[in-house]
């Protein structure tokens, strides 16, 4: 007879052992199902070249939720974040950028390039954190019933609109603006400095297929100055980042929940519009009350349920749901520190190549004619300048996130475009780190067809799908269906797919594991 569980969950990402967690500990019986060897999806430690350690998925850790953090003990349980210090070093045509967590010491960083811009920065980010804070809870919510909301979602909605009528007339008019604009619009009204705004238009347009003249590119800032629990806009793990999600896996054993690797589910079961549990690859079938699928959404509606038990309707908005990925990465084993002169001396844990907002609309321009960049912004990782123990002494590790590089491209494919790619990767550090060729000990390139292919996510989309306007909050995935909730009963979405997105926040895992929870009276009838 096939074993059965209350509740199967597709995936055991980051989100997935978040809803896990939550789910166990309401008193369910839980099972996590991952394809590959290990937990975590993207949140990974893998070893690419021979002693050394690195991320072959994130490089480091975004805003998790600090109920997240706080619920699964992950302190306790040996989770320790290392935020970069500075932040982030903007590299260019000459000096560098400095951007720290500390506004004071940026605003004197910022003075050697824009008086201005040093006296404008404070108001900066006060606006952005203040916007980011309204919208807070709204993410950390299921979005309302649109159709039909409950007297406590309005209730909720009141709350929210108050919260933001409390900031101020200016904020608000100046709130009600940003989320159509283009990023490059926005930015050029606070600053001058080229390197400044470039750094932050990354900051909004990282995973995403848009530049920094698209509509909408905005708002991708926002989310970038929420509250954390880890007192950084992004933070390094100690022992990578596959330590987090050993922590994650932890926290869902110690809840009760089962978790079973190399378990790849290849069905969603379902019979007259409600799930019945799942089919692994071998033919073995699991018996469920309940399916929370961390998969992407195409993955999850078109490829692992019945399409007859889905409208046409609903089929084609999940066949429009943009997520065509745009990111590869390079991680390189070096025999020694990459220094960046133009940066000071020692080496920066976190930099980037991005010396203009024209330079990243030039690199999108290529991705959007289906060309990978010739020129692609740099988002560049060293991890082992806080924590050496991922290579062998004296030796590093470097993740190169490598963004305007489509998963489709035009012409030729990236079977022969993946060397030329990394290629250019190495002459542009080249042109920032003096000898950096001879520093470079081996290579591991990842396409976003490798990022599919390893890591399950369609297109190789890091976000499970754009964050644009249109593909957020009651939006996302698709109109009518945004509170994790699908066409088929006791099936549930709790990836990256669903609200609020994407990131290493586990807010989707959270808000669906509570979501089930509240349905479960009615399915124990």
């Amino acid at each position: 007879m096939p074993e059965s569980f209350d509740i199967v969950i597709v995936g055991g990402g980051h989100n997935g052992l978040v809803a896990a967690t939550y789910l166990a500990r309401g008193g369910r019986r839980v099972l996590v199902l991952e394809r590959r060897s290990t937990v975590g999806g993207p949140v990974t430690t893998e070893e690419f070249v021979p002693g050394f350690r690195g991320p072959t998925g994130a490089s480091v850790c975004g805003r998790l939720r600090p109920e997240v953090l706080e619920d699964l003990n992950l302190a306790k349980r040996g989770v320790q974040f290392i935020p970069a210090e500075p932040e982030v070093v903007a590299v260019g045509d000459g000096p560098a950028l400095r951007i720290f967590r500390n506004v004071p010491k940026t605003q004197a960083e910022l003075a050697r390039f824009s008086q201005k811009d040093a006296d404008t920065y404070p108001r900066f980010v006060e606006f952005l954190s203040r916007f980011a804070a309204a919208l807070d809870p709204i993410l950390a919510m299921p979005p309302p019933d649109i159709a039909s909301p409950s007297l406590g979602e309005l209730t909720g909605l009141l709350g929210r609109a108050l919260r933001f009528r409390r900031l101020g007339k200016r904020a608000m008019q100046q709130m009600l603006r940003l989320p159509p604009m283009a990023i490059r619009d926005f930015l050029n009204e606070w600053f001058e400095t080229e390197l400044l705004k470039a750094s932050y238009a990354v900051d909004a347009l990282t995973g995403t297929f848009e530049g920094p003249w698209s509509p909408g590119t905005a708002f991708g800032l926002v989310p970038q100055f929420l509250p954390d629990g880890h007192g950084a806009r992004s933070a390094f793990v100690r022992g990578g980042m596959g330590s987090l999600a050993d922590a994650l896996a932890k926290a869902a054993r110690d809840a009760g929940a089962t978790i079973r690797t190399d378990a790849e589910v290849v069905h969603i079961n379902s019979a007259d519009g409600r799930v019945t549990g799942v089919e692994l690859a071998g033919g073995e079938t699991i018996g469920a009350q309940a399916v929370a699928s961390n998969a992407d959404p195409k993955r999850t509606f078109l490829h692992l349920v019945d399409p007859e038990e889905l409208s046409p309707e609903f089929l084609l908005h999940i066949r429009n749901f943009e997520m065509n990925g745009v990111v590869a990465k390079v991680n390189f084993a070096l025999a020694g520190p990459p220094k960046l002169p133009a940066a000071g001396d020692g080496v920066p844990p976190h930099f980037r190549v991005c010396p203009s907002l024209e330079y990243i609309e030039r690199a999108y321009d290529d991705a959007k004619y289906g060309q990978a960049s010739g020129k692609p912004v740099l988002d560049v990782f060293v991890p082992t300048v806080v924590d050496p123990d991922l290579a062998p002494p004296g030796m590093h590790v470097m993740s190169t996130q490598v963004q305007y590089t489509p998963y489709a491209l035009r012409r030729g494919g990236w079977d022969t475009e993946r060397e030329k790619l990394a290629d250019r990767v190495v002459t542009i550090l080249a042109d920032h780190i003096p000898g950096f060729e001879r520093l470079v000990l081996g290579r591991q390139i990842l396409t976003p067809l490798d990022l599919e292919a390893r890591f399950g996510l369609t297109e190789g989309h890091i976000y499970h799908g754009e964050m644009t306007l249109d593909q957020s909050l009651f939006l996302r995935p698709v109109p009518g269906w945004s509170r994790y909730r699908t066409p088929i009963d006791g099936l549930y979405l709790c990836g990256s797919g669903a609200h609020p997105g994407g990131g290493i926040t586990g807010a989707p895992g959270w808000n669906a594991a509570r979501e089930i929870l509240k349905d479960w009276p009615r399915r124990g009838r």
